[in-house]
């Protein structure tokens, strides 16, 4: 694989856009190929057909289909060959998570996801020699489904907190374990949990918990909007009797695996909803080329053309920034030394390296799908209200998605915060870009640039200043109590993803070569984004400045705000590029990029 290293997170705030090649679909290795072909034939083959039977929780229909992934390998992608594992890269796990959303069954998808991710993580990565030889194997296979608890009535997104104790058995022998565990994904199937607690009343840990264990039950399921085939129930322990041998790593170490699982958790997610945009924009195509109206297919009305368009450069950009991500940390990941003892814990601070990245793509991937669906449900209009059609079902599942693997409002705190934290440590070199801000707006030949995508590069290159304009006025002001000020962080946090989505769309165009199919096609959709975005980034920065002067803008910030509007009011004709990246839709009826 290309070298797409990167010293830190967040550097594509300071780095110019296309100064180093991002991973995308275009550079994907062979087996990844093969993988991605494998994956959507059993979608289409396996679980599309059965995804009625799915919803209607059929328990036994979806562990065969998961222990028919892991016949194929699918389990074990993350684990050792050791253990019956593949041991491939993390690009492979966002491939298969993309790819089994052809399926059309969120439902399964999350099993599966849960499966192969925080279920099984926590013990790939900080299990001992006996606890992986133990609980791998049969993870690997799908005879034993895993489960992760971590959340409870009085801990969701302050997860530490959580009041679920174990104290040591009189003996030593056992940790006596009280508590509730809420909203457990495989909850009802699993046979191996990872269970997080507080050991001494203080010291959060977790454990592995076997389904038989004395004093654990399994509560009942929970009825819920959406995800409706899978397993969501609460765990009791009640002096649950867990053997001193089922600590994961080390007392006071929970955090640290929690975090860890969660990281790598939200890329996937982001993957599966790439996946999903896919499949219910081509089912929205589709339809509207069907559907006729006033004589004409509906997909002919120009405002049906505006709604596809939207959905492809919305899919378009999160599929650009999603493998970026996921490149940027494989590609440090690579430079580990799998030998050694602490290969997972380096691998587990690789991922932390990139919290901001990883943090974006969960926040713009689950809203990506949002609003593909919604749009969907729009131009299929009634039959879209109806659970005959599959996006009703569709709307209903990708609604937790902003609220599980951390809610987007925490994740938008991770990013503003992890910002905050680079620049004060001055591991990013914010504070010379905050002072080259200036120089850069005197500068008035930005306007002679005929360069390929020139002007869009140089607004979004504007919007990055603009960004740390507003930072620079907001840590002015607040200090280090900007992070309590969280509608501020907030929008910085919206600023930021916008622009990493920008660079990353703009970053993979410049590199496609000359005769690739589609150059066209990608040139209209990078221009849209760069266009909508830079507007957006305007807008923000706007709200986030009034919100820092109560409304009272002194004249320098006016000034200033004049300069960034003018090379970020791009002249685009947005709207005839959307008929044209619609009717590119049309011919294809499939997704081309």
């Amino acid at each position: 694989m290309t070298n797409f290293l990167q010293k830190s997170g967040g550097r594509f705030i300071i780095d110019p856009i296309g100064s180093q090649p991002i991973f995308c679909r275009e550079t994907f290795s062979e087996e990844h190929r093969e993988i991605e072909a494998m994956v959507k034939q059993f979608s289409a083959e396996r679980i599309r057909p059965q995804k009625q039977a799915i919803e209607e929780y059929n328990k036994d229909l979806s562990l065969q289909l998961l222990r028919e992934l892991g016949e194929l390998g699918l389990l074990g992608i993350d684990m050792k060959e050791e253990y019956g594992g593949l041991e491939l890269d993390k690009i492979t796990s966002a491939i298969v998570a993309e790819n089994l959303s052809h399926g059309f069954s969120a439902s399964f998808t999350v099993t599966w996801s849960v499966q192969t991710g925080i279920g099984a993580l926590p013990i790939v990565w900080f299990g001992n020699e006996s606890q992986k030889k133990k609980y791998l194997p049969k993870i690997v296979t799908g005879e034993w489904v895993s489960a992760f608890g971590l959340t409870e009535p009085s801990a969701g997104s302050d997860a530490t907190s959580g009041r679920t104790t174990a104290i040591l058995s009189d003996d030593g022998k056992y940790y006596l374990l009280n508590g509730e565990k809420i909203f457990i994904t495989n909850g009802g199937w699993a046979d191996v949990y990872t269970v997080f607690c507080q050991i001494d009343g203080t010291k959060f840990s977790a454990l592995i918990v076997d389904r038989d264990t004395p004093g654990f039950e399994v509560g009942k399921e929970e009825k819920k909007m959406g995800m409706k085939g899978s397993s969501t129930t609460p765990l009791k322990f009640t002096d649950a009797k867990v053997p001193v041998e089922n600590l994961l790593y080390e007392v006071g170490k929970g955090a640290k695996i929690a975090f860890n699982a969660l990281d790598i958790g939200r890329i996937k997610l982001a993957a599966s909803d790439l996946g999903g945009c896919k499949v219910v924009m081509e089912y929205a195509v589709q339809y509207a080329l069907d559907r006729k109206q006033f004589g004409q297919p509906i997909a002919h009305f120009d405002v049906i053309k505006g709604k596809i368009a939207d959905m492809v450069v919305r899919t378009y950009s999160a599929d650009s920034m999603i493998y970026r991500t996921i490149g940027l940390i494989q590609s440090e990941i690579d430079t580990l030394n799998k030998s050694a003892d602490d290969y997972y814990i380096k691998m587990g601070e690789t991922m932390e390296h990139f919290a901001i990245e990883t943090s974006m793509t969960k926040v713009y991937g689950s809203e990506s799908l949002s609003q593909v669906t919604d749009s969907a449900v729009q131009v299929l209009g009634g039959y879209g209200f109806i659970e005959d059609y599959p996006v009703a079902g569709a709307y209903r599942d990708t609604r937790i998605d902003r609220i599980w693997e951390g809610t987007n409002e925490i994740n938008r705190q991770i990013i503003a915060g992890y910002m905050m934290k680079n620049a004060l440590l001055d591991e990013l070199p914010i504070r010379e870009a905050i002072k080259s801000i200036d120089p850069f707006l005197q500068d008035q030949d930005w306007h002679t640039d005929n360069s390929l995508l020139g002007r869009e590069i140089h607004a979004i290159e504007t919007g990055k200043r603009l960004a740390l304009y507003l930072f620079h006025e907001a840590l002015c002001e607040f200090g280090q109590d900007l992070k309590h000020e969280q509608q501020l962080t907030e929008i910085l946090a919206n600023m930021l993803t916008d622009i990493y989505t920008a660079d990353s769309t703009l970053a993979r165009v410049l590199q496609l070569p000359d005769d690739y199919a589609y150059r066209s096609g990608v040139l209209d959709i990078a221009r849209v984004h760069a266009a909508d975005s830079s507007l957006r980034l305007m807008n923000l920065a706007l709200n986030g400045l009034n919100g820092i002067f109560h409304g009272s803008r002194p004249t320098i910030v006016i000034d200033h705000m004049r300069e960034f509007q003018k090379r970020m009011m791009l002249p685009t004709d947005i709207l005839s590029l959307k008929r044209r990246i619609a009717e590119t839709m049309y011919q294809r009826k499939t997704y081309p990029y």
